[in-house]
């Protein structure tokens, strides 16, 4: 984990996987804006040597995606016994149970639904570094 303290938003790494270009950069804006710094990928399989090479310290993954979908992403990523700990919070634009579900059965955390407001996002991520 990054030596970053609980105070300190500076030292946390949030990787966030859409292949929404608008989902991304708005995610983009508000964590920067939270102080977090902030790494982009637009599918799983681009999220897969992102998460590898730069190890972030949470991880919001969206559901539909191409090639490779949102539980097959986090489900790669938690096999994995470096990043197994790791909190992965889906990202739908559907509020269903089926989805949250199936995302605790491959390991996410949380699930939220986009559209997201900043203060979603933050509050997301603060509960989740903490309990890291």
């Amino acid at each position: 984990m990054s030596n970053a303290s609980p105070a300190d938003p500076s030292g946390v790494k949030v990787l966030v996987i859409d292949d929404s270009n608008t989902i991304r950069r708005s995610a983009e804006i508000f964590l920067k804006q939270g102080g977090y710094q902030v790494l982009l990928a637009e599918d799983g399989f681009d999220a897969l040597s992102k998460v590898n090479d730069h190890e972030p310290d949470l991880i919001f993954c969206d559901i539909l995606m191409p090639r490779l979908d949102g539980y097959q992403t986090c489900a790669i990523i938690k096999r994995n016994v470096k990043f197994a700990n790791t909190p992965v919070i889906m990202l739908s634009s559907k509020d269903g149970l089926f989805d949250k579900a199936r995302g605790r059965m491959v390991g996410s955390e949380d699930y939220l639904t986009k559209p997201f407001t900043k203060d979603q996002l933050l509050q997301a991520v603060e509960q989740h570094r903490r309990a890291a």
